[in-house]
């Protein structure tokens, strides 16, 4: 939360995060043009998991929605945290790859289409595992295609974040679009604990885990173009410009030098301190123009 709001005004925002994702992606279109594919009456639910006792869910966590977004036509995908953790599995990642599809198949004939990804998922349904992996390599494939043409934006609000190959996926699209309530990372704390054990990771330790994970990190890190406070109407504004903004000179995959040379200056004789890489990483040249968002009437934006 910026300084430059009031308690009282902070409490009385509408929060991004405490929407479900059905309203999450309803409220970041123009009014009355959103329109649900393959909704929950549709029933299009995962045919693996009542195998393994799980109960299906009717849209398999992931909404889908079309309409308009500042007078432009935009896809919103939203992934429903509360449902196996936003898990991607075969009918939920044929639903976002089909969807990425269809606004290339429009930007292709004349009608750009913008993609906005509400991202609360860690990342493969382990439930369908390789057809999670196969969905998160096409769903990466389908970015890269329509990105060309029209902006992809990730959105990473809430605590549940953005791990496993979906981060992969929010790492090949146009911008990137944080809360510091959000997390966004390869292996998340549980796995790395449990793999390498709680010396190595802590996972009930969460100062570490944000500090390490969290949105005001990441876009420290230059790894997040805008940074926003958990307020629906910032979110909302904030989607609205990046489309207008439309795609970016260089995406942030395609800078691979850049990184290379960052990784290449880091001195690894020693362990680094996620206090010492926030600060650190706040004063290197970001590699696009980022856009830190506060809460204040003025909107600064800060390079």
């Amino acid at each position: 939360m910026s300084s430059a709001i009031s308690s009282r005004e902070y409490l009385q925002r509408r929060s991004f995060i405490e929407l479900d994702a059905r309203t999450r992606a309803k409220s970041l279109f123009d009014s009355r043009t959103d329109r649900e594919l393959a909704g929950p009456f549709d029933r299009i639910e995962s045919p693996w998991l009542p195998l393994q006792g799980v109960t299906p869910q009717a849209d398999d966590g992931c909404i889908v929605m079309r309409g308009t977004i500042g007078g432009r036509q935009a896809v919103v995908i939203a992934f429903d945290g509360a449902f196996q953790g936003g898990g991607i599995g075969e009918v939920s990642g044929a639903k976002l790859t089909s969807a990425l599809d269809l606004a290339c198949r429009d930007s292709q004939e004349g009608k750009p289409t913008s993609a906005v990804l509400l991202l609360e998922t860690g990342g493969v349904r382990l439930q369908e595992a390789n057809l999670g992996l196969a969905a998160v390599a096409e769903i990466i494939s389908s970015i890269i295609a329509l990105r060309q043409y029209a902006p992809v934006i990730s959105v990473i609000a809430g605590p549940i974040g953005c791990f496993g190959g979906m981060s992969l996926a929010a790492g090949v699209s146009s911008y990137i679009v944080m809360t510091p309530e959000g997390r966004l990372g390869l292996n998340g704390p549980e796995v790395i604990e449990e793999e390498s054990g709680v010396e190595e990771f802590d996972a009930s330790d969460r100062s570490l885990i944000w500090s390490i994970y969290g949105g005001q990190q990441r876009y420290n890190q230059g790894l997040v173009d805008v940074l926003v406070d958990d307020d629906a109407n910032q979110m909302i504004e904030t989607v609205r410009d990046l489309i207008a903004q439309g795609i970016p000179e260089v995406h942030r995959s395609q800078q691979v030098d850049l990184y290379r040379s960052r990784i290449t200056a880091l001195d690894t004789s020693t362990q680094w301190d996620p206090a010492v890489v926030l600060w650190s990483a706040a004063s290197l040249a970001r590699p696009t123009g980022r856009d830190q968002r506060p809460t204040d009437d003025k909107k600064e934006h800060h390079q």
